[in-house]
């Protein structure tokens, strides 16, 4: 049984192909490092993380990239006998332009050290690799328009200028002439085409609507690769923008794949709103049958354009269970991420008995931040952590922290000041930009020296820190904290929010001195889900 949305958290913009029996997926991962997240399935049911090809310098510096910026739409496919990966980093999001770089990328393995990458082009974002049957490579991206009203090819939007289409070869980067195969539907803003070819015919799924709740999958189809495109009869495939009591909001933005058997799938993004429509786990993943018609169109099985939260396979479900994390290992888990920069050594080590994370910039940075966490999955959930910290003075900090981007967090901090000691600091950023006013909430004494237990408790649209000191229980810190503001739409939600809600450990030195802190284990336990 599916049960919608198969990628919990943040996983927004999924490519899927298939090689054999074998699934994969590829998510956006925009500013956290290392990039792009490929899941693996054999049964379209259960899926584990497998790789996360962008990790080296050469690969992807997102270092200055501002919030929600980094890497978009990546596009993942198999021919040649080698896995390939398009994807964009963008360098702005304010303003009228954008800076988007594609780059191409492949491996002999999902799991293997990808290639240094080629780069193609940058004139829009969200590219895709189509592999005809000839053996001819077509590149795909939609085109920014950066002059404003009334300069774009679609009305509806005039930045989304169309989908661009070129030839591609891997010696010889891109040949032959540039052509527009399609401006969209009147939803606009066009962006995120995918190429398949089935029965003579080549179909094109695009992304429309923008990525809130008018976003939708529209599909239109060409005997030749360079159009001209018809629109599908109904425009979209899946959406949801129909359906505002539907449990799977923001639906839009995917790619069709088939079984060996022929069944037809496509995968869509989706959020989960919490009321008041807020998502603190972003854009997630689902996938929906589909069944073609006699009219040689693809429509979603059992009628209508609203995805079903469950679809029926024989595969069953895993638990989703605790993690415990001790760090008594030389790697970190697979689990975590970090932000932007690919020299992570500078800003965490595993000694073999603690993750050691050395402070760097503020919270607020673009360039060196030392925070290293994990999506949110759940809406209801605890996590915790262990940590040894000692710092001189209130510039040096270290704790757990609910994260969303700099505009929007909070965190329970072990920091010292003057006439209290070594204490707890509650800090929240409430998304407020661009203002980016701290509040600071309490300071809760501490001993002088040993570990330090910080829980976080999520519920919903609240959370609350606890703390615990040697052999005494947890008791609760501060205020119940508002957890909707940890969200794509929390705070001035309308600025740039494309990830989501993630939990983890963190460290910052304002002094520049590079002070250090321990972290002992990290535990992540869904709501229900044992202790």
């Amino acid at each position: 049984m599916i049960e919608n949305p198969i990628l919990r958290g943040f996983n927004p913009d999924p490519s899927i192909c298939r090689v054999g029996r074998d699934y994969y997926i590829a998510t956006s991962t925009f500013e956290w490092y290392p990039g792009v997240q490929i899941h693996h399935s054999t049964d379209l049911v259960n899926w584990e993380l497998v790789a996360r090809p962008l990790r080296r310098p050469a690969q992807l510096d997102m270092r200055g990239n501002p919030d929600s910026c980094g890497v978009w739409a990546p596009c993942l496919s198999h021919a040649d006998g080698k896995f390939w990966l398009v994807y964009t980093d963008v360098k702005r999001f304010d303003g009228d332009f954008k800076d988007a770089h594609n780059y191409i990328v492949h491996c002999d393995t999902i799991d293997g050290d990808w290639s240094d990458p080629t780069y193609v082009t940058s004139s829009g974002f969200d590219p895709s690799l189509f592999h005809d049957d000839d053996g001819r490579k077509w590149f795909l991206n939609m085109r920014w328009n950066h002059r404003g009203k009334g300069t774009g090819l679609n009305p509806a939007h005039d930045s989304f200028d169309g989908i661009e289409l070129q030839e591609w070869h891997p010696e010889r980067g891109l040949i032959g002439q540039v052509t527009t195969i399609f401006t969209g539907s009147p939803l606009g803003l066009t962006e995120a085409p995918h190429l398949f070819k089935k029965n003579g015919w080549y179909y094109l799924t695009v992304a429309e609507g923008g990525t809130g709740y008018d976003h939708a999958v529209t599909m239109a189809r060409a005997r030749a690769i360079s159009g001209p495109y018809e629109m599908h009869p109904d425009t979209h495939l899946l959406t949801t923008r129909f359906s505002p009591d539907h449990p799977l909001q923001r639906v839009g933005h995917g790619q069709y794949v088939e079984t060996p058997e022929g069944q037809g799938f496509h995968t869509f993004l989706c959020g989960r709103p919490l009321p008041g429509n807020v998502c603190p786990l972003g854009r997630e993943t689902g996938l929906a049958r589909i069944d073609w018609h006699p009219d040689g169109w693809p429509r979603l099985h059992g009628g209508g354009m609203a995805p079903p939260v469950t679809v029926d396979l024989p595969a069953k479900r895993r638990p989703d269970l605790p993690i415990h994390r001790t760090f008594q290992t030389r790697a970190l888990p697979p689990e975590f991420q970090w932000l932007r920069t690919p020299y992570p050594e500078r800003l965490f080590t595993l000694t073999g008995q603690a993750l050691r994370l050395t402070g760097r910039e503020s919270l607020g940075s673009w360039f060196e931040q030392s925070l290293v966490a994990r999506r949110q999955e759940h809406h209801a959930y605890s996590a915790a952590t262990v940590l040894l910290a000692d710092p001189p003075n209130w510039q040096r900090a270290a704790g757990l922290i609910t994260y969303y981007n700099r505009h929007k967090f909070h965190a329970a901090l072990v920091t010292r000041e003057a006439g209290i000691g070594r204490c707890l600091t509650l800090v929240s950023c409430l998304g407020d930009w661009p203002g980016e006013a701290l509040t600071i909430h309490l300071h809760h004494p501490l001993p002088p020296e040993g570990p330090v237990r910080i829980e976080v408790q999520v519920d919903g649209p609240t959370q609350r820190f606890l703390v615990a000191t040697g052999d005494a229980p947890l008791v609760p810190v501060g205020p119940t904290l508002d957890a909707r503001i940890i969200s794509d739409e929390g705070g001035r939600g309308e600025h740039a929010n494309f990830t989501g809600a993630f939990v983890g450990m963190v460290a910052q030195d304002l002094t520049g001195q590079g002070w250090t802190a321990d972290f002992l284990r990290f535990d992540y336990i869904p709501s229900g889900g044992g202790a």
